[in-house]
Order: C-alpha cells, then sequence, then structure tokens
C-alpha cells in the first residue's frame, strides 16, 4: 500500500493569549493509505479540525512533518502550497461555504478560475462534477433555491472539480438530517471506491463513521484505531 499522508511527531499549540500557548496536538504520529476513508471521532476541542488544516496546508505544525503525496508540507512557502493545494486537495465543510449570489454551476466553477483552462474546458468539467453528484438539472439554481443536501452536493462537485486524489470533509453532514445524511455519506463512499478518492472525515456522528473503512477516536490525546464491521 501507498501512503497518502504521513504525519510524525507533529505538534500544534494556539496562542490563546500573549502570555500563554493552548496545545492542541503533541507528538502526533498518523498514517492514511493512499485509498482510505478514514474517519477522526472526538470531543469537541481535541484537535479534529486541527489536523485536517495541518494535512490540507492551511495550518503548519510548530514541529514535526507532515507528507502529503511525497510533499513536505512544512517545507513549502506559502505560495507553492496555495499552488499544491488547488491540485492535490479537495474541502468539504459543514456549512457549504457557498457564494449565494452565484449559480450552483458557477459556485463549482469557482477553483478552475486560476487555472489555465479554457472557459469551455472550465464547463465541461463542471458538467462533470454536477453530474456526478446527481445535480445537473439544478445547474442554474442558487444556493438559496437548493434543500442543504442540494448545497452539499454543490459543495462536493466543488471539492472534486480539479481531480484530487485527497478529500478532506469536516462535519460535511452536520446540518443535515439523518436521510439526507446518508445520501451524502453514500455519494462520498462512491467517490472512494469508484474514482479512488482518499477522504478524510471528521465527525461527531458514530453513524455517519460507520460509512468509513477506518475509524480513528480521540481518547485522553491519543488516537486509537476502533474496529469495524467491514460485512455492513
Amino acid at each position: 500500500m501507498t501512503l497518502a499522508i504521513c504525519m510524525r511527531n507533529v505538534s500544534k499549540s494556539y496562542k490563546k493569549a500573549r502570555q500563554y500557548a493552548v496545545p492542541v496536538l503533541h507528538g502526533l504520529n498518523l498514517d492514511v493509505q493512499q485509498g482510505d476513508f478514514l474517519a477522526l471521532m472526538g470531543p469537541s476541542g481535541s484537535g479534529k479540525t486541527t489536523i485536517l488544516n495541518l494535512m490540507g496546508g492551511i495550518d503548519r505544525p510548530d514541529s514535526g512533518e507532515v507528507v502529503v503525496e511525497d510533499r513536505h508540507l512544512e517545507g513549502l512557502s506559502s505560495d507553492q502550497l496555495g499552488e499544491w493545494r488547488s491540485r492535490s486537495v479537495g474541502f468539504v465543510f459543514q456549512s457549504y461555504n457557498l457564494i449565494p449570489i452565484l449559480s450552483a454551476e458557477a459556485n463549482v466553477e469557482l477553483p478552475l478560475l486560476l487555472t489555465k483552462l479554457s472557459r469551455t474546458e472550465r464547463r465541461a468539467r463542471v458538467a462533470m462534477a454536477l453530474n456526478i453528484v446527481g445535480l445537473s438539472e439544478r445547474s442554474s439554481h442558487k444556493p438559496g433555491q437548493m434543500s442543504g443536501g442540494q448545497q452539499q452536493r454543490v459543495g462536493i462537485a466543488r471539492a472534486i472539480i480539479a481531480d484530487p486524489l485527497l478529500l478532506l470533509c469536516d462535519e460535511p453532514t452536520g446540518d443535515l438530517d439523518r436521510a439526507t445524511a446518508d445520501e451524502i455519506l453514500l455519494l462520498l463512499k462512491g467517490l472512494n471506491q469508484t474514482q479512488g478518492k482518499t477522504i478524510v472525515m471528521v465527525t461527531h456522528d458514530q453513524k455517519a463513521a460507520d460509512y468509513a473503512t477506518r475509524q480513528l477516536s480521540f481518547d485522553k490525546g491519543e488516537l486509537v484505531e476502533r474496529a469495524i464491521d467491514q460485512s455492513t
């Protein structure tokens, strides 16, 4: 198996005031194989979102190594990180993070506007992404004209538009009812199984975590792997 993500002895703290820092991660070691669908669980403030931000190059560790696709992220400049992130990582957020005044297709197209793709090429990719998430017929609708589940599907289409190998999902079903959440999780599972996307998902919902192929939980500041039933 090939490693998609390797974190070694990673520590991270945040300054709460000028006088002291609050430690979040201390000496974290974590491997994610290519093709994994990993669920990270744990109480609020345990560091789950911090791990996602480090994996996606949004944040930097105080010490240790974060290697994604053989790139040592801690050694990249801000410009290099931005360029790498635009090609290699798709982000899915709990709050969807869509621009209200733009249509679904315009929201999905946003990550491609900084590329050298022609308008025709961009539109073709947008159409394909919206088709994958089952929203081809809603392409001209704005977020306010769509349900929460449909908005999250637009968010997923935007996340996969550049065909990244890695999807980072922060509570992607946190604002959805159970039935809609299951639809979104089935979509993510399909992206993992049929397109080989490596997915790391932060969730507090055990039912959501059960869609993953691997589960890790925070216990007293350490990650503990949980056995799951692969027959379901």
